[in-house]
């Protein structure tokens, strides 16, 4: 390990340590910040941070963008540097993708062999899908105008620094739903006396389910999950109120109207047969995110010039992205490396035991510095 490798892995692994959630990233702005101010860059702070550097006489310009937030996640795993802030961890690889693109700050600087200008945004609370837009409805691309916009994830179970992307849609949208049943809770001996909500909410439950298996195309990609039930009940109370909170996927605007429209569907038609009120709400935080012709073709092209294995046409991911809205107002990429295969570097992004791979430090860097050049060549006059 070199030392440039070695100072990358120090600011990686400090930055492990001291987690933040999404707009509590107190610290790691003022580390993030500090680094830029370090290597020169012009800083500004907001929503985010923002880094900007000029070279040459170009007018043309492109940004980099790195999440700073942290997960609500128990660390599991025994690194020494593991999380210093009880129950926050960085179980999906921010602070990597924090310190590769500072790595790319580092070596532009210092060789500034191209033409135009490079916006390093450092955003907050992407696990909310709040982080973006919370910059650009700030005026982040109005006072800091791109003609292209790129961001890297890791992505664990691919070889390490294996490039994945595709034109078009890369990530799904995400939906969070809450249903609200409310029946008429009794005592449990007397079911039928009452309107057991319970009963009611486990049938929705399954009938939710028929939204993707019989009711949308089959290979749609979406997904419709139940993640919370919760109700008033007791070991002797049947609930006369039953909340079921839960996340839809889809991999286009389409397929989400129809995912909110048969939900409601099924929802009133199970309340009319049993007597009850049934309340949706539905509300969507990630768009899908679409990756632009030019800029994926520019992210394929610089992968293979570094020599990295890469997949040009991979398949659409079922997660999702709030780097979504970024691209939705300029034309961008968002690109995977591989995290590696082996032990922590291959479990799950928000795993209580994933792990960053360090080894792919210098080459997110690398992959960095070689969009920029190619994307802003030198003037060969």
């Amino acid at each position: 390990m070199d030392e440039f490798h070695q100072r990358l892995t120090e600011l990686r692994r400090d930055l492990h340590r001291r987690p933040e959630l999404g707009f509590q990233e107190d610290r790691t702005r003022a580390v993030v910040a500090d680094q830029l101010r370090a290597l020169g860059l012009e800083v500004h702070e907001g929503a985010g941070i923002v880094g900007v550097l000029r070279a040459g006489h170009g007018n043309r310009a492109i940004a980099l963008r790195a999440d700073m937030d942290a997960l609500p996640i128990r660390e599991a795993t025994r690194h020494d540097y593991r999380s210093k802030n009880d129950g926050v961890m960085h179980a999906c690889g921010h602070d990597g993708h924090m310190a590769m693109l500072l790595g790319a700050a580092e070596r532009l600087s210092k060789d500034a062999d191209f033409d135009g200008t490079v916006v390093f945004l450092f955003q907050p609370n992407e696990e909310h899908g709040l982080g973006a837009k919370a910059m650009i409805d700030e005026g982040v691309l109005e006072r800091f105008p791109v003609d292209e916009i790129y961001a890297i994830h890791n992505f664990p179970g691919a070889p390490l620094g294996q490039a994945l992307t595709r034109p078009g849609l890369i990530c799904s949208s995400e939906s969070l739903f809450e249903i609200a049943i409310t029946g008429q809770g009794g005592h449990a001996s007397m079911p039928q006396v009452g309107v057991d909500a319970i009963t009611v909410a486990a049938e929705l439950v399954q009938a939710l389910q028929t939204i993707v298996s019989r009711k949308l195309a089959p290979g749609a990609g979406a997904v419709v999950s139940v993640t919370e039930f919760l109700t008033d009940g007791q070991r002797n109370v049947l609930p006369g109120h039953v909340t079921l909170k839960g996340d839809a996927r889809a991999r286009g605007g389409q397929d989400r109207a129809a995912i909110e429209r048969f939900m409601r569907q099924i929802a009133n038609g199970i309340a009319a047969a049993h007597g009850v009120s049934i309340g949706v709400t539905f509300d969507t935080e990630f768009i899908e995110t679409m990756n632009a012709d030019a800029p994926t073709e520019a992210v394929v092209r610089a992968a293979r010039a570094i020599g990295l294995d890469t997949i040009p046409d991979c398949q659409p991911m079922s997660f999702s992205e709030d780097f979504a809205h970024f691209c939705a107002a300029v034309p961008g990429c968002f690109l995977l490396l591989g995290n590696g295969t082996d032990g922590a570097h291959g479990q799950p992004l928000h795993a209580a035991d994933y792990d960053f791979n360090d080894a792919l430090l210098p080459i997110g860097t690398a992959l960095w510095a070689q969009l920029v050049r190619d994307r802003l060549p030198l003037r060969k006059d």
